[in-house]
């Protein structure tokens, strides 16, 4: 098959799925646009030989988390974007949940989108961020940790 008609149908499969990892990542709407038009850029460039299904899924998340890490360290200040508009929560109690998630490290948002917004085990997400098993499963940990305590102080506010 031609790479620009695979391109074509990886654009339609995984644009969302890239564009929520990197957005999770980034918190800048603009910059995961940006990063996910660079990781099929990447792709055409690179041609690599992937066996299909998740190992191109796997592929272009890697290539993306990689892309945005390199937006991270060339960034001189944090976003000042509203990320619940893209970022949708359906009632109160989630939208102050998911601000609570963007509110993590960068690190720790991107083990949390993968883990619980993309299905990935830990292992799959240590491959795709290019860190240890270990790495994630600490991020992971310290997410979970911040996001309970604020959970306990936003019962006892409220």
């Amino acid at each position: 098959m031609e790479y620009s008609n695979r391109l074509e149908e990886l654009v339609t499969q995984y644009k969302n799925t890239l564009f929520r990892a990197a957005l999770a990542i980034l918190g800048n709407v603009q910059e995961a646009e940006d990063t996910v038009q660079d990781t099929f850029l990447r792709y055409l460039e690179k041609r690599p030989e992937l066996r299909g299904g998740q190992h191109e899924k796997a592929w272009l998340l890697r290539v993306t988390a990689n892309s945005c890490k390199s937006v991270l360290r060339s960034r001189k200040r944090h976003p000042a974007v509203e990320l619940l508009d893209v970022y949708p929560a359906p009632d109160r109690d989630s939208r102050e949940l998911m601000e609570a998630v963007l509110d993590l490290p960068a690190n720790q948002r991107a083990a949390v989108h993968l883990f619980y917004y993309e299905g990935y085990s830990t292992g799959e997400i240590a491959r795709i961020l290019g860190q240890r098993p270990g790495t994630v499963r600490s991020h992971l940990s310290r997410a979970r940790e911040a996001l309970r305590r604020y959970l306990e102080d936003d019962e006892t506010e409220g």
